[in-house]
């Protein structure tokens, strides 16, 4: 370790990702007990979501994978993004491998983003893609800013208030590519099923998608 990481880790301890507790020596982003406890997903066969050839997910939206996700996205709390890369990227490799050609991830508009000061998905996708050995590019622009989907019940409104609003990037880069789309949460897929609607009308062969959690059923 080198000698400015010591010090930073002597003023600030790292912590947990999900519980916040100090992390013991040989620990990195995660606790033995988070490891262990967390609600891990465990289907046999992936939720389908509209236009997506396949999706993986590590966690469910719930308890302290909600809350850590809410600090990561609304607190500023971007260290984050290094520990839900990792899961990312293990699911990714065992599930994905081999399916796609170009990791890339759910953009937010430019409004949101100077709101917020980061696109939370782009920083996963890019630590992701390090973990994997690969790079993330961008592939779509969020051409209009939206209203929060958290706050569309129905999976019709969810799919109106998002539709039209993203476009290609680079048509020349995705055609007869495979993409895979990273994002923080997938709720009901309204989202990057929109995103991988247009990839495909963009010339992409697939759409993959790989979020942090999901939350439907």
């Amino acid at each position: 370790m080198k000698f400015m990481e010591v010090i930073a880790d002597l003023l600030f301890p790292p912590r947990c990702t999900f519980c916040k507790k100090l992390l013991k020596r040989g620990e990195s982003g995660i606790c033995s007990v988070c490891i262990n406890s967390l609600p891990y997903n465990t289907w046999t066969k992936a939720p389908k979501i509209e236009f997506i050839e396949d999706f993986v997910a590590p966690l469910k939206y719930e308890g302290s994978v909600r809350d850590a996700l809410l600090r990561y996205k609304f607190k500023g709390v971007t260290v984050y993004a290094r520990t839900f890369a990792k899961l990312v990227a293990k699911s990714v490799s065992e599930e994905l491998k081999g399916k796609y050609d170009i990791i890339s991830w759910v953009p937010l508009s430019s409004e949101r983003l100077r709101q917020r000061g980061y696109d939370q998905a782009m920083l996963i996708a890019m630590a992701c893609a390090l973990e994997l050995d690969d790079v993330a590019v961008e592939t779509l622009k969020k051409c209009r800013d939206t209203d929060p989907q958290s706050g569309k019940g129905e999976i019709s409104a969810r799919r109106a208030n998002i539709s039209g609003a993203y476009e290609v990037a680079d048509a020349e880069l995705i055609a007869g590519k495979r993409i895979l789309l990273i994002d923080d949460v997938v709720t009901t897929g309204a989202t990057v099923s929109e995103c991988a609607r247009m990839l495909k009308l963009g010339g992409a062969e697939a759409v993959l998608c790989a979020a942090v959690a999901y939350s439907g059923n």
